[in-house]
């Protein structure tokens, strides 16, 4: 039987008995035909009654399932905290990582500007916090990047490093007003940084051989530029700055 077809019951078949006519002896007048199915019912309508029916109880099992395993602390009392999917770990690069850290390591600390208390009447207007090695060397590595290299291949380091902190120029500008601080004034300090160290380059490949400069030397200029408020200004341990 081709597909997409049903096959339905055979009919029953009534056939009335012949009447003779009255005028023509033994010719027959009039035959009654009757086709019924006898109550039977379209197999189509079951069928398709049975597939709804199937559905609906999937449907119901898979929603009961769901609703029992989400209920209370089902997942915290058979295996604990998880996420699913989510828990499993993805390989993430080493130089992507360290690039994030560097970066809130930088904005955290070297990146915003500090609102000092207002400067008193008579006293010291000189800015006394110079930078940190560790900011002038991050500072150098920007201009002048070793990290990232391919090991064995080329590789550079530093060596013997040495640093010298120069200011170069510290005054305050006149009181304005600054968006979201109010009056202010901004007192501006600058650094020369110069850096001597030892650079030495390894590379690996296609010839190996090795470069040392002993006589390397880098400038860096950073600006510590800070705002100091101005008026009466509460500057209690509750002050928020």
């Amino acid at each position: 039987m081709p597909a997409g077809r049903v096959r339905l019951p055979s009919p029953a078949v009534q056939i009335s008995q012949p009447e003779k006519s009255a005028s023509l002896p033994g010719r027959i007048t009039d035959i009654t035909v009757t086709v019924g199915l006898h109550g039977h019912r379209p197999r189509v309508v079951e069928e398709f009654a049975m597939k709804v029916g199937t559905r609906f109880i999937m449907l119901a099992l898979f929603t009961a399932a769901t609703a029992l395993s989400q209920t209370g602390c089902f997942w915290l009392t058979a295996q604990g905290p998880t996420l699913g999917p989510l828990a499993i770990p993805i390989p993430v690069p080493v130089g992507m990582q360290k690039s994030r850290e560097d970066h809130f390591w930088n904005y955290e600390r070297y990146e915003r500007a500090p609102v000092l208390g207002p400067i008193p009447p008579g006293g010291p207007c000189e800015a006394l916090d110079e930078p940190s090695d560790d900011e002038v060397m991050r500072a150098l590595e920007k201009a002048r990047p070793v990290q990232g290299n391919w090991p064995f291949f080329y590789e550079i380091q530093r060596n013997q490093v040495r640093i010298t902190k120069c200011k170069i120029s510290d005054y305050v500008d006149p009181p304005r007003h600054y968006p979201l601080v109010g009056p202010a004034q901004l007192h501006h300090a600058h650094y020369k940084c110069t850096v001597y160290f030892q650079e030495v380059k390894r590379i690996g490949w296609p010839v190996p051989y090795t470069i040392v400069d002993e006589d390397c030397q880098e400038v860096v200029y950073i600006d510590h530029d800070h705002l100091h408020m101005v008026g009466d200004v509460d500057t209690g341990c509750d002050a928020q700055f």
